[in-house]
């Protein structure tokens, strides 16, 4: 089989490129014109594919000074500019093309320069971007800007003050350094994060047990509240009663998947039991599921956003001061002090503690953290089951409420026995 020159392969996938490029900006452009008023375009897909050939001329023929690829460049500009000047007389505005066709001219430096699969990820990026154009003004719609904002300043916090913390024991009766508390902090705050993204924008229609499900990674305890006001409302449903059970199985994976990240000697030994109450759950759920005849309705969720500063702040608060709490109990009063405090500290948030145990250094060993872990879950359990009833009702929510306490039992008694079941 006979070798293609590397030159033919670069001219060959600039052309193939530029021309899909092309049809993709027609389409956008149809599109465009039925939905808006109509703008003057820069080009068609013949247009494009000669961009894109023009790009890759003129950097080969001067490839040590780049002048010619330069006045190419400046003259698409000065062309595009004159039209965007007339766009702007009547009214309209758009540089999308203008960049896209800019990308397109740079394919030609792009492929001889660079990887292929740095062009083919370009390509790509462009179709995906210029056909998400709806679904981006959807969701736009939906969004709370506010709560961005607050991303960037996690982001920011945790991109340039994460790495300026010293990660030395430096606080005293505390024996985890500055980096790895606020390391917690951030990898907690945005598994929360992820579920509620998932709960609020891209799950917009959905039913009563999809919520439960997807508010499991947010917070059990907050989708539990919220669903069994629902139950109130609209009376005893089976597909609620199925949706406040799910939340509370899918908390077992999350912990799971927290003490993975922290400590995997404790996650091995919490991964059988605790996918085991979560399977046990869902098979519950199902049960109620299959027997609801209701129609789905789309609840309304916990409308607040997990990554708040002042959330996070507070959390690193609670998260250092469970840590010295657990410091005091266990040197104090050793394995039966933990115990109580585990117990008394599941009718709280349980995610400082669960973190201080997984990260800090105890005078326990890891059986007595891993039964600490399940008697905390067991008894948040409990606290879900009261908080069924109060806000649905016995009659709406006692069916949820009896499952979430049985669960919630099994849960403590498996951690009270857990060492002498090893």
């Amino acid at each position: 089989m006979m070798n293609l020159n590397p030159e033919i392969i670069h001219f060959l996938v600039v052309t193939v490129f530029s021309f899909l490029i092309g049809l993709e900006v027609k389409s956008y452009r149809n599109q465009h014109n039925q939905t808006k008023a109509q703008n003057y375009f820069f080009g068609d897909v013949r247009t494009y594919s000669f961009i894109g050939i023009l790009g890759f001329v003129l950097y080969s023929v001067d490839e040590k000074y780049l002048i010619l690829y330069a006045c190419g460049f400046l003259s698409l500009s000065v062309l595009y500019a004159l039209l965007y000047y007339k766009n702007l007389l009547e009214g309209k505005r758009s540089i999308l093309l203008f960049i896209v066709m800019l990308l397109v001219y740079s394919f030609g430096p792009l492929v001889q320069m660079q990887p292929l699969w740095m062009s083919a990820l370009l390509y790509v990026s462009i179709v995906f971007i210029l056909n998400s154009n709806e679904g981006v003004e959807r969701y736009a719609k939906d969004m709370n800007i506010s709560e961005f904002e607050t991303l960037g300043k996690m982001v920011l916090l945790s991109a340039v003050i994460l790495p300026l913390l010293p990660d030395s024991k430096i606080i005293p009766y505390i024996p985890l350094s500055p980096f790895k508390i606020w390391l917690a902090v951030v990898v907690i705050s945005a598994i929360s994060y992820g579920g509620y993204l998932l709960q609020k924008y891209f799950f917009h229609e959905k039913g009563y047990f999809l919520t439960g499900i997807l508010g499991g990674f947010y917070s059990s305890t907050a989708t539990t509240v919220v669903l069994a006001r629902k139950a109130k409302h609209l009376g005893g449903f089976n597909v609620i009663d199925a949706a406040i059970i799910s939340a509370t199985s899918v908390m077992y994976l999350r912990l799971v998947v927290v003490a993975l990240f922290f400590n995997f000697e404790i996650a091995k030994m919490l991964l059988l039991p605790f996918v085991s109450f979560s399977v046990l759950g869902f098979i519950i759920s199902a049960f109620y599921l299959k027997d609801s005849g209701e129609k789905q309705q789309h609840p309304d969720i916990v409308d607040k956003n997990p990554l708040e500063l002042k959330t996070a702040f507070i959390f690193a608060f609670l998260f250092v001061a469970m840590m010295i709490l657990t410091q005091y109990v266990t040197q104090e009063y050793g394995r039966a002090g933990l115990e109580i405090l585990s117990f008394i500290i599941g009718f709280t948030d349980i995610d400082p503690f669960v973190l201080s145990i997984l990260t800090g250094k105890f005078s326990v060993t890891s059986v007595e953290i891993a039964a600490a872990i399940m008697i905390a879950a067991g008894s948040n359990n409990l606290l879900k089951a009261i908080y069924a009833i109060w806000f649905g009702g016995i009659k709406n929510s006692y069916k949820s409420a009896l499952w979430i306490t049985l669960l919630g039992l099994l849960t403590i008694a498996l951690g009270l026995w857990y060492e002498n079941i090893l």
